[in-house]
């Protein structure tokens, strides 16, 4: 069974099968990022860019700030989510209070990966 995933409302919710499960307005600790200079980035999320499933992994870039410089701009890859079984569809998103290491590239992007 596939996994559908897009965004709904301008990028303000990524729907997982059909139900709304990640929404912007999220604060999101980010490690090694390269969005700014500060270590550890407080990102606050503003909208969802694009969306893409490494599965079981459920994946965004997300457009936003960083509440302590004020650089804007969006994330590289980050994990918003997994579908554990594809049969049943069941999501669980991610702590947003943990602390997120950002990817370069989805996993998916590239066949070579």
């Amino acid at each position: 069974m596939t996994t559908d995933v897009h965004q709904l409302d301008d990028g303000a919710w990524i729907s997982v099968n059909d139900s709304r499960e990640v929404n912007v307005s999220d604060l999101w600790l980010l490690a090694e990022s390269e969005f700014c200079g500060c270590e550890p980035t407080d990102f606050l999320a503003e909208g969802f860019v694009d969306t893409g499933v490494d599965p079981p992994n459920i994946q965004a870039r997300i457009a936003g700030r960083c509440i302590a410089c004020g650089t804007e701009g969006v994330t590289d890859w980050l994990t918003v989510g997994r579908v554990i079984d594809p049969e049943s569809g069941e999501f669980y998103g991610v702590v947003h209070d943990s602390v997120h290491i950002p990817e370069k590239r989805h996993r998916l992007a590239d066949p070579k990966q």
